[in-house]
């Protein structure tokens, strides 16, 4: 019996002024021991070599389909723009970010997976991002013993429940290089794949999808992710947007991820430290309009949520907190020192 041929992988990357990196990721992509794709790349108005290496590739290679924006995009804009172009013919859709890359195996792996099972609507997989292994974050075996790993298939809404207890862990849906997606999701949609209302809408996004369909998963790195710069990461480091979006997918996705119990207290808990992260910010970052888009941003969240905060309650939270420091003088030290050895490390790290 002639075996079945390979379903089609839209593979797409958005890009913009990705001179430095997007060689490799091509590379990457074309370098799979999977066939059967076709490469989607568009080019969002880039001002550096980005156009010149992307028609070099093209002209080597006609499974790669350049689209040139004509008007500049957000890169929020850009990545649903990205995912309109994926082909309907298509079976599934894998993201690659043009500062990321995937090791030859990738597809090969994520498709053979997700063709065992129609219910799957997601598969991620380990992610190398430096030295560290990511998206790890699958709960250990019961009794920690026996087969470490004793599925590849999970329901949907219990990764949902895994994700929104994390704290300081890795999420195991990764970004969108580290998962691939059935493309009727894409295709069938009528609204914008992404909610572009949030920095976080690959997460959004793989929220939504696993309400209804099962997440599978590859127990192997098949993506490398670099540490992501630009104007867009250093906006979520600055005003630490990670708080936010863990109470707004709680609020939102939690009632139907989580029994009614467990919901109500991790809420109460995930309230109590926002709050308190507010509390500490509220003296650091005054005057409020210097910090605009500090506050704006977790204002925002907040109301989104359904928990909205005043400006005079940002005023009482700084008054208590210079009292804590005058009535605490040693604490306030400690907190300091800290501080200061924190951003030494981090100084560290960068050099």
């Amino acid at each position: 019996m002639p075996q079945s041929p390979e379903p089609l992988v839209s593979v797409v990357t958005p890009v913009y002024n990705g001179e430095a990196t997007i060689a490799e990721c091509i590379a990457s992509v074309l370098n799979q021991r999977y066939t059967n794709f076709e490469y989607v790349i568009v080019n969002n108005c880039s001002t550096d070599r980005t156009s010149a290496i992307l028609e070099s590739f093209a002209s080597r290679d006609p499974r790669i389909r350049i689209h040139s924006n004509t008007e500049f995009l957000t890169a929020l804009q850009n990545q649903n723009f990205a995912m309109r172009l994926v082909s309907p013919e298509s079976r599934y859709c894998k993201v690659v970010h043009a500062d990321d890359w995937l090791f030859p195996e990738c597809i090969s792996q994520m498709v053979e997976l997700a063709e065992t099972d129609p219910s799957i609507g997601i598969v991620g997989s380990f992610m190398l991002h430096g030295p560290f292994v990511y998206c790890d974050g699958l709960p250990p075996p019961v009794g920690g013993e026996g087969n470490q790993y004793p599925t590849a298939v999970f329901p949907g809404r219990e990764i949902c429940r895994i994700d929104l207890h994390r704290t300081g862990r890795p999420s195991v849906l990764g970004n969108p290089t580290t998962i691939l997606l059935r493309s009727s999701l894409i295709l069938e949609r009528e609204e914008p794949f992404y909610d572009e209302r949030h920095l976080f809408m690959d997460r959004d996004v793989c929220f939504r999808i696993l309400q209804e369909h099962n997440f599978g998963f590859v127990y192997q790195v098949l993506s490398f992710m670099r540490r992501h710069e630009g104007q867009l990461h250093s906006f979520m480091h600055r005003v630490h947007t990670f708080k936010a979006s863990q109470l707004y997918l709680l609020v939102t996705y939690g009632p139907s991820c989580l029994d009614r119990d467990e919901y109500e207290a991790l809420l109460r808990e995930k309230l109590s430290t926002y709050r308190a992260f507010l509390k500490r910010n509220s003296l650091r970052r005054i005057p409020f309009r210097k910090h605009k888009e500090f506050w704006d941003y977790h204002l925002r969240y907040l109301q989104l949520a359904g928990y909205p905060l005043t400006k005079t309650r940002l005023v009482w939270y700084a008054t208590s907190e210079l009292l804590d420091i005058i009535l605490n003088p040693k604490q306030a030290l400690e907190m300091l020192w800290r501080k200061l050895r924190r951003q030494r490390n981090t100084a560290i790290r960068k050099h």
